[in-house]
């Protein structure tokens, strides 16, 4: 098992990890009758994708003697509302300005991040607008 989840109501939930005893809450958006107080369960999807880019990244990388600290990733979910899910999702990686990066390196940095998990997890429907920023 990888969470126990506690329903506190008011829209809210309270998700603990098990491995790590972490624990994340989550409030409904206030667009769909929530107060927004904690991440949405679809803020969420989206900062899983965002997270997920940058980790397989790192994973690839320290292999390469690239090291990523410091990068950053804006991400903006865009919702629908017939039926309600998400229905695209931008993503913004800023790769730090002191990171060169040979032209192969970039190639390689996008394909791992195109296709982490969390990428191949997502239904197809979902539209993901990735940019990635390469100091020059």
């Amino acid at each position: 098992m990888t969470a126990t989840i506690l329903y506190e109501g008011n829209l809210r939930c309270n998700a603990q990890h098990l491995q790590s005893g972490t624990s994340i809450e989550t409030d409904a958006p206030t667009d769909n009758q929530g107060k927004g107080e904690r991440f949405s369960p679809t803020d969420l999807v989206c900062t899983a994708l965002a997270t997920c880019m940058v980790t397989t990244m790192a994973i690839k990388t320290a292999s390469m003697g690239i090291e990523l600290k410091g990068t950053t990733i804006n991400v903006k979910k865009h919702m629908l509302n017939d039926p309600r899910m998400i229905g695209a999702i931008d993503v913004e990686v800023n790769f730090p300005n002191s990171l060169i990066l040979e032209e192969k390196d970039q190639v390689i940095l996008k394909r791992v991040g195109d296709n982490c998990p969390v990428v191949k997890s997502l239904h197809p429907d979902v539209k993901l607008n990735v940019q990635y920023n390469f100091a020059k």
